[in-house]
């Protein structure tokens, strides 16, 4: 564990002068989609029918914005600071000269990656409890376990993405390919337990249908009804994107 925290400080003392930039660089599309959606078509979809769960689609969404920050910052930070160490400034190899496990350096990365993507999300947050006048949905501890499970998992993928790719148009090809898509089937803007059969098969194939679902029901619902899977399905996946960083670092160590 202090061998991962060494590698985290390191990250850290480059990530602490730009904190209000790295809590804002995420926050920008989900002020758009909290506009277009929440308070464009929310108020016609209020109109029509209740969302499932909140007392405005506007409501609705907003955990899932929450999510969407995170997931798009721990991961894409994650990604482009490995990618720049590794084809730019070159320090990467002095990394990988360490006298510790590859699991250590794996974890200090991911640790990295999720305050980043903790920063931005509380900017989210904010907005939030602006927007519901309700701080304890969006910062009660159920909510925030959810939230760094999500930030864990993503600032992990975002490490192996990073290890692996050759470009930085590679990283764009990643994007594009799975987490734009992510972030509209990722239960952000509808409930998947509507959806047939098919179609949820593939949704809850995403990680953050699972980290959705779950701070939304955190945010708003009994505990009686909290989605207790979603909790232990994100803590496998981040168990198992650690197996496979750790095993990519000892990779590149060789």
């Amino acid at each position: 564990m202090a061998d991962s925290l060494t590698i985290f400080w390191g990250d850290w003392l480059d990530l602490r002068v730009r904190i209000p930039q790295v809590a804002a660089s995420g926050l920008v599309s989900p002020l758009i989609y909290i506009l277009a959606f929440g308070l464009g078509l929310g108020s016609s979809l209020d109109q029509v029918a209740p969302p499932p769960v909140g007392d405005s689609y506007l409501e609705f969404i907003l955990p899932g914005m929450v999510a969407l920050s995170s997931m798009v910052i721990s991961f894409g930070g994650t990604t482009f600071s490995i990618c720049g160490e590794r084809l730019f400034t070159k320090n990467f190899e002095e990394i990988l000269l360490f006298p510790v496990h590859p699991l250590a350096i794996y974890l200090g990365k991911m640790l990295a990656g999720i305050i980043r993507g903790v920063l931005t999300a509380g900017s989210v947050i904010l907005v939030a409890v602006l927007c519901t006048r309700d701080v304890w949905s969006f910062t009660n501890p159920l909510f925030l376990l959810l939230l760094v499970l999500n930030c864990a998992v993503f600032a992990g993928l975002g490490v192996i993405v990073g290890l692996n790719v050759k470009s930085l148009e590679s990283v764009g090809l990643f994007n594009n390919f799975l987490i734009v898509p992510m972030s509209f089937l990722g239960a952000t803007f509808f409930d998947p337990s509507t959806l047939p059969t098919v179609l949820k098969g593939i949704v809850y194939l995403f990680p953050l249908t699972y980290a959705t679902v779950g701070l939304r029901a955190a945010a708003y619902q009994p505990l009686v009804q909290f989605p207790w899977y979603s909790i232990p399905v994100l803590v496998v996946v981040a168990i198992a994107l650690s197996a496979i960083g750790a095993y990519q670092f000892s990779r590149q160590q060789d």
